[in-house]
């Protein structure tokens, strides 16, 4: 029987993914443990494993598409099986909102389907009957909630298949977040009867990831219950949207319908009003594709678009000749305009996201300063005589962003809303660039380390973060945050705070320059840094004070270690 296989949720904030590439095609064979295909996130590229046996046949999503969460990848059944009525059902499933369409036809069209209509509306308001499961000695295993910000999962690897007995304690699974990846652990006894997520795809939190139970336990009833149960609570929401749209339809003034010339190969997808018929995913996919839907021929019914008449759909096939009849009589071209365009990955959006959030919330405001590093580099080139580890100029400067905080807790504070939080304990954020984006992990408790201490766990953390291995409490916790790019040749710079942080430290490169000291000019190297704060609970005076304390401490570094 022939399997659909869903978009995992593979981080904590992970929406959709995008297919980056596949790694079997139509009319391969497929063994469980085989890799599908690679699957971008927001946080890194991972492989989609395969838990059925069979052949591959439908690829529901071409290589750099994005598909969301839960959405159909690809089906796997048996060599030459029909699947047109899966197809055909799940194409009706992301049509859900074809009563919403109807309200947009022509005035024939909707006396025509008003029968219809009532028909289904009686359906849907008839009590459904809840579904017994209390003899059937199974557990539903759902994607649990594995930090503050996640809102669903992805499988990273199924270290369990069906059929295999199961106890409390072991890992059934690795689920990966939009930071680490970390192990599921079971705590049921029994078999594992039911995968409802495959390697790789994603799952909303308190999603439906397996069953286990006693062998032979009926756990397809028990999946329509959950199905069921999860329907009846969003059936209230439906409701109150249709109402609404019914309101909306009431209060407009009756149109006039007119009809539009088609374009070449559309004709069979327009009704005798002029409506483009096609299913809201093929339009979704159009739009995304940017493919004028118009000149697309419909395949379906009565001539409607769907989904494998824009996978099917060669723009060259309808716009060459218009292209060629213009081309007549004209001079030919001295150059030729192109461009490159590339999907948003997933970690790309959630730093577009939060950060936007934090720009546009919260009022920032930027006090700049001038550090002499003279002593600074004296101390630490003495330092690294003794030190276990190197010690580098950003580590000094934690060490004595730290101090300053405890001298300023003002500056080491959150802005919750209808109260502000001033945090006694300080946990510094260091930003680190990787590959995809940015990261940030914390360095805890940062003030009562020795600055080998810092160097050494901010080198592990910045290894952690480039190889996609951070764990929860290496990410959360933040109450300050450090953005250097002096390594990169930049002088000065502003940063974008880091929620929950009140303020974040930008610090640029140390630049040897000519500075006046005792009225007389001599050869210096002076860092500039940036505190960028969150004027709703840092004023001008405070941030003034602890970059006047930082200052101090990092001219004369023996302060540091006092």
């Amino acid at each position: 029987m022939a399997e659909i296989i869903r978009m995992p949720k593979m981080s904590d904030t992970m929406e959709e993914g995008v297919i980056a590439a596949w790694l079997k095609k139509v009319g391969d064979s497929v063994k469980p443990g085989d890799i599908l295909a690679e699957v971008e996130t927001d946080k890194a590229t991972m492989e989609l494993e395969s838990y059925e046996e069979g052949t591959l046949l439908h690829i529901g999503v071409e290589e750099k598409d994005a598909v969301p969460v839960n959405g159909v990848i690809a089906i796997i059944g048996e060599e030459g099986e029909d699947i047109e009525s899966l197809l055909k059902e799940i194409e009706s499933g992301d049509s859900s909102d074809s009563k919403s369409e109807k309200k947009g036809e022509s005035t024939e069209e909707k006396e025509e389907s008003k029968d219809s209509e009532k028909s289904e509306t009686n359906k849907e308001s008839a009590p459904k009957e809840e579904i017994d499961t209390s003899d059937i000695n199974a557990t539903v295993i759902t994607m649990p909630k594995m930090s503050d910000t996640m809102t669903e999962g992805t499988i990273a690897s199924w270290l369990k298949k069906v059929g295999d007995d199961i106890k409390s304690g072991d890992i059934i699974a690795e689920v990966e977040t939009d930071k680490a990846t970390m192990e599921l652990e079971s705590y049921e006894d029994g078999t594992l009867l039911y995968i409802g997520v495959e390697a790789g795809d994603s799952v909303e939190i308190d999603g439906v990831i397996a069953i286990i139970g006693e062998k032979g336990a009926d756990y397809e009833t028990l999946l329509k219950a959950h199905k069921a149960k999860s329907e009846s609570a969003e059936a209230p929401a439906e409701e109150n949207k249709k109402e609404e749209k019914k309101d909306e339809k009431k209060s407009e003034a009756p149109k006039a319908e007119v009809s539009k010339p088609s374009s070449s190969g559309s004709s069979s997808s327009t009704t005798d009003g002029g409506r483009l018929k096609a299913s809201p995913l093929a339009k979704k996919m159009a739009s995304e594709k940017g493919i004028d839907i118009a000149l697309v021929k419909g395949s379906g019914e009565n001539g409607r678009i769907v989904k494998r008449d824009i996978e099917n759909f060669d723009p060259a096939s309808v716009q060459q000749p218009a292209q060629a009849a213009e081309g007549v009589g004209s001079a030919p071209a001295v150059g030729q305009e192109s461009y490159k365009e590339e999907k948003v990955s997933q970690m790309r959006k959630v730093i577009a996201k939060r950060l936007a959030e934090s720009k546009f919330t919260a009022p920032h405001f930027y006090l700049t300063m001038e550090i002499n590093m003279d002593k600074a580099i004296e101390a630490r080139k003495s330092m690294n005589e003794v030190s276990p580890v190197k010690i580098s100029f950003n580590d000094m400067v934690i060490k004595a962003a730290a101090a300053a905080l405890r001298q300023h807790p003002k500056v080491n504070s959150s802005w919750l809303g209808d109260k502000i939080r001033y945090n006694d304990h300080i946990h510094i954020g260091m930003a680190v660039a990787v590959e995809e984006g940015l990261l940030v992990p914390v360095i805890r408790f940062a003030d009562s380390k020795s600055l080998s201490q810092i160097s050494n766990e901010a080198k592990s953390l910045g290894g952690k973060a480039k190889n996609k291995e951070l764990q929860p409490k290496d990410w959360e916790g933040n109450t300050f945050t450090i953005s250097n790019l002096g390594m990169f040749g930049i002088e000065e710079f502003t940063a974008i705070i880091n929620p929950p942080d009140a303020c974040i430290l930008a610090v640029g490169g140390i630049k040897e320059t000519v500075i006046v000291k005792n009225g007389q000019m001599q050869v210096g190297n002076v860092m500039k840094v940036t505190l960028s704060c969150d004027h709703r609970v840092v004023d001008g005076a405070v941030g003034s004070a602890f970059l006047l304390t930082l200052k101090g401490l990092l001219e004369d570094p023996v302060r540091i270690l006092i």
